[in-house]
């Protein structure tokens, strides 16, 4: 494997840590009322990784094949939290595919948070068992099939509310 994916994997682990740590944070309390804008944030900075990866030449594993891994760790806990936490505004809706899809479908914030968990997690343990290739590819196939468009809707949601809440104030009155 050449430095440069080397480099990248080790980018995107990074990226994937952080936003994992991050998700796990907020879920558990941290970042107060704040958790709208922070969450946008983690959304927008795993995002960058992904983007990488859609810009990058397809990742291809020596005989197309994933190496098996043990079963991915149970991620419902962290998806009830974050539920817990966005409350009334973790149900939204959101366009699957504006080219192929075009019906508005309802989402939740907290599964697609945790969604985009899940894949990040799965490529880690590739990369974490000395398999930077493969966590590459894993990254990459599950940003184009599932986490890069969870991380699009969530971005779009959140914006949304960290807008709404800026931008929909109440006028004042004033008195001349």
């Amino acid at each position: 494997m050449s430095e440069e994916l080397n480099n990248l994997a080790e980018r995107v682990a990074g990226h994937a840590q952080n936003y994992i740590d991050g998700l796990t944070r907020l879920a558990g309390g941290e970042g107060g009322d704040a958790i709208l804008p922070l969450l946008l944030v983690e959304v927008a900075q795993v995002s960058l990784a992904g983007t990488q990866l859609g810009a990058m030449e397809d990742v291809i594993l020596r005989g197309n094949v994933e190496p098996a891994l043990s079963d991915d760790p149970d991620i419902d806990p962290l998806r009830t939290a974050l539920a817990a936490r966005l409350g009334p505004v973790d149900d939204y809706a959101e366009v699957f595919d504006p080219y192929k899809d075009t019906g508005v479908t309802p989402y939740r914030l907290s599964d697609d948070l945790s969604a985009v968990a899940a894949d990040l997690i799965h490529g880690l343990r590739h990369y974490w068992a000395g398999r930077p290739l493969e966590a590459l590819w894993w990254w990459q196939y599950s940003y184009f099939n599932t986490w890069g468009n969870h991380a699009g809707a969530a971005l779009r949601a959140l914006h949304a509310l960290v807008a709404h809440t800026r931008l929909d104030v109440v006028e004042e009155s004033t008195v001349v």
